[in-house]
């Protein structure tokens, strides 16, 4: 988990500054070409050299930076074969980058081809990946809670685990290769394998100080130990040395990270950043140095050069005398936890809510990020926000703001008729705004306040989570007692016993026109015309999840949120989730339509955009239908002279035009393998790479009503 990294590397490095890096784009290795990935990179959690470049692991995808040049590449989910945005390891073996993804296994990158190994194609034990340490023959994998430690070879897999090996617990924090041994460090101590012999070492048998090891460092014949919580430990095969805050200069007993450069040992901890020297302690933090952030998580070095990665604030370069900060992300996103999205429909300024630090907007250029510090946000967590005219009103846990570009007003319950801090929900209509808090519903003109509650009102619950408006009708979703109407006089309550609601808890409401629909806690999907009640679910649709977080209506399509996102146009659903698209979390958190594009905000994996007028993958398209859909499957792919095409015609197919046809990333067809009549049934046909060029293309079968496109690779 914890790194530690000493290079024999000797290699130059140019001074450069966070603001005069110049990007490139990685659209070469575009796997999803209509979706953007747009993170936050600064949690800094692995840092790796390879020569000429420093690849650093964020949680918001993979940096390389050219340190001569000092030019940037971004990948992520959406423009490379990575897996998952968050990296928690990352090696280099002198011709590949290595990355552990967390919950999505081992990729290997050598420059142009990515090849991911995860528990379904490989000896791996789980997909959660530690940390990575390699011999010069063997690939180390040191895996999270159960995997245990594992040895690949290039072709074979060893796993070692608790049950048979001498490996101390199956939670692997950390790794480093001393000659022919490898330390492993765990949650219940610390190991020594020497390829056929264990040795273990903790509280009960050594003067090791605690049995949670979170880094190793290699000093020669000594090994550098830094604890959870017991400071940091020298051993030198006989002797235990132990340092923490008491008897040393150390300023917490937490060491994260450990790097040694000559004879200086570096420890990053909570607290900042500390060198020893053998007799010294320097601490160098935020208040007496240039280090952006005091959790130290991750150490490289590099000729002079300490190169810190932090947990909340970029990356540092330290050369002795001077520091230079970087952020590695792709954007200005201040929190890869999006909460909510807006759109201003005068400008097409995108509006980002998240959970930890505020609001930013995204004017498709640049990023304004307004927060406690800043703005009049009461709190950093935004819960909701809607836009009039140039009115932005945004609400969080803490209270209410309106921000017209350049004043702020601010309601609480302390100083405005608000019944509640805590907003959940808003609604503009006309001059009025309509907020929905945890202690019933308001409505402000600007100056009166209007509350409705239990006691006051026919609203069932003053739990308002959810809020539409349509026509002169107010639509109120409550938390557990099902959706209200009210026109300013009358008070209509559908829930679970009166009606066909699936769900009396609300999560979220969209107005299509005449029709309300629905999404609930743990009910789907339902759609209301005011007289007739659909619902759908995992059992009757192609959605997903019954669990439905946001939806969004485009004009033609209803976009509903819920492990992954799916698009419904009334007859035919299509998921896009990890696995098939470019999203880079199935946890979907807001969604917004613009035009052609989809805006999708995910907890924990920043914000994704889909452009719909591209090719419509199905890798990405996981059709279905209640009547059964075209199916496509590819059989070697990648592939390098031919591969077998398997098509399927449904039996409503009957004699309709059938073409099986190939497009490049462009969208330009460049080959037509079928275009006739065909009746239902299974088919076959041979693909050869003959007049294809290397690179990826899409292969779309449409037949009917039916279309559904896959990913092919050819490599020559």
């Amino acid at each position: 988990m914890k790194k530690n990294i000493r290079h024999s590397l000797i290699v130059r490095i140019i001074l450069f500054s966070a603001f005069s890096l110049s990007l490139i784009s990685s659209n070469s290795f575009a796997q999803y070409p209509n979706w953007t990935n747009y993170t936050n990179g600064q949690r800094i959690t692995a840092l790796a050299d390879s020569g000429n470049e420093l690849w650093i692991g964020t949680w918001g995808g993979l940096v390389k930076m050219n340190k001569t040049t000092a030019e940037i590449t971004f990948y992520n989910h959406a423009n490379s074969g990575l897996p998952y945005n968050r990296i928690t390891a990352l090696v280099h073996d002198g011709s590949n980058i290595w990355i552990g993804a967390d919950y999505y296994g081992l990729t290997k990158f050598d420059g142009t081809s990515w090849t991911v190994f995860n528990t379904s194609n490989s000896g791996l034990p789980t997909n959660r990946i530690s940390d990575l340490a390699y011999d010069g023959s063997n690939m180390w994998i040191g895996t999270y809670y159960s995997g245990g430690l594992t040895k690949f070879d290039g072709t074979n897999w060893t796993v070692f685990n608790t049950s048979n090996s001498g490996l101390p617990s199956n939670d692997i924090q950390t790794l480093a290769i001393q000659g022919s041994n490898i330390w492993i460090g765990t949650f219940d101590g610390l190991a020594k394998f020497d390829g056929t012999n264990w040795t273990v070492y903790d509280t009960s048998n050594s003067d090791l100080p605690c049995n949670n090891i979170q880094s190793i460092g290699i000093e020669g014949s000594d090994i550098w130990i830094g604890t959870g919580n017991g400071g940091l430990a020298k051993f030198d095969g006989t002797n235990w040395t132990v340092y923490d805050t008491l008897n040393s200069g150390l300023p917490d007993n937490c060491v994260n990270a450990l790097a040694i450069e000559g004879s200086n040992i570096w420890c990053g901890t909570f607290d900042g950043l500390v060198k020893f020297d053998g007799t010294n302690w320097t601490v160098y933090d935020t208040l007496n140095s240039g280090l952006p952030d005091n959790y130290s998580y991750v150490i490289a070095i590099e000729e002079n050069n300490i190169w810190i990665g932090t947990w909340y604030a970029k990356l540092a370069k330290f050369d002795g005398t001077n520091w230079t900060v970087f952020n590695p992300s792709n954007s200005g996103l201040p929190d890869n936890n999006v909460t909510v999205l807006g759109i201003e429909g005068t400008t097409g300024d995108k509006w980002i809510g998240t959970a930890y630090s505020g609001l930013a907007k995204f004017d498709n250029i640049n990023w304004t990020v307004y927060d406690t510090s800043n703005s009049g946000l009461y709190f950093n967590y935004v819960t909701v926000l809607t836009t009039e005219g140039n009115n932005k009103w945004i609400g969080t846990g803490a209270g209410l703001a309106k921000f017209d570009g350049t004043n702020w007003n601010k309601y609480q319950t302390s100083n405005s008729g608000l019944p509640d801090s805590y907003v959940h929900a808003l609604a503009i209509e006309g001059s009025n705004i309509w907020i929905g808090t945890g202690n019933g519903l308001a409505k402000f003109d600007g100056t009166n306040w209007t509350i409705y509650n239990t006691s006051n009102s026919g609203l069932p619950s003053n739990t308002v989570f959810a809020l539409g408006i349509e026509g002169s009708n107010k639509w109120i979703g409550t938390w557990g007692s099902g959706i209200v109407k009210f026109d300013e006089t009358t008070w209509t309550v559908y829930d679970t016993s009166n009606s066909d609601l699936p769900d009396n808890y609300v999560n979220t409401l969209a107005i299509e026109e005449n029709n309300i629909w629905i999404g609930t806690y743990g009910g789907g999907l339902a759609k209301f015309n005011g007289t007739t009640w659909n619902v759908f679910n995992t059992s009757n649709s192609g959605l997903p999840t019954n669990r439905i977080s946001d939806l969004a209506y485009d004009g033609s399509n209803i976009w509903i949120g819920g492990a992954g996102i799916t698009k419904f146009d009334g007859i035919n659903w299509t998921l896009f989730n990890r696995s098939n698209s470019g999203l880079p979390n199935n946890d979907v958190t807001a969604l917004a339509t613009e035009g052609s594009n989809i805006w999708i905000g995910t907890d924990g994996s920043g914000l994704a955009v889909y452009n719909t007028t591209g090719i419509e993958e199905s890798s990405i398209s996981d059709f279905w239908s209640a009547s059964g859909g075209a199916e496509l499957k590819i059989g070697q792919n990648p592939f390098v002279q031919s591969t077998v095409i398997t098509y399927f015609l449904p039996p409503n197919n009957k004699y309709t035009n059938t073409r099986l046809t190939i497009y490049d990333l462009s969208g330009r067809c460049v080959k037509t393998l079928i275009n006739e009549q065909k009746p239902a049934g299974n088919y076959t046909t041979t693909l050869s790479a003959n007049n294809l060029k290397t690179g990826v293309y899409f292969l779309t079968l449409s037949t009917g009503n039916y279309k559904t496109t896959k990913k092919l690779t050819v490599i020559k």
